[in-house]
């Protein structure tokens, strides 16, 4: 079984930042992907970030500038580092994998940023 587990959520004043982590267990293979999803309350799940096996990085427009993703491919992690943290970022962060067509999720972390 493949589990994915994401680490460094909390509560940040506006302007501050976080580090997001996310380790994936029982895999032997490269993910073709990973990256973050964001899911604020009243909102749909949004990507917010995602980076391929060769390196390749996307990003919403909310976070360009702000927001950095990378992964280490021989312990199949992903993070994603969050600068100049707004309001509106507050959400619950899942981190994605996917391989072939094998979607797999963690279970989110919590980023709350307010004063």
């Amino acid at each position: 079984q493949v589990q994915l587990v994401e680490s460094g959520g909390g509560l940040v004043q506006p302007g501050g930042s976080l580090r997001l982590s996310c380790a994936a267990s029982g895999s032997y293979f490269t993910f073709n992907a990973m990256g973050w999803h964001r899911q604020a309350p009243g909102k749909q799940r949004e990507l917010v970030a995602d980076i391929t096996s060769g390196g390749r990085t996307n990003y919403a427009d909310s976070v360009k500038g702000r927001f950095t993703i990378s992964r280490d491919n021989a312990e199949n992690a992903v993070y994603l580092q969050m600068n100049s943290l707004k309001p509106e970022d507050t959400a619950v962060y899942y981190c994605n994998a996917l391989y072939t067509r094998r979607s797999y999720w963690g279970q989110g972390t919590q980023v709350t940023v307010s004063s």
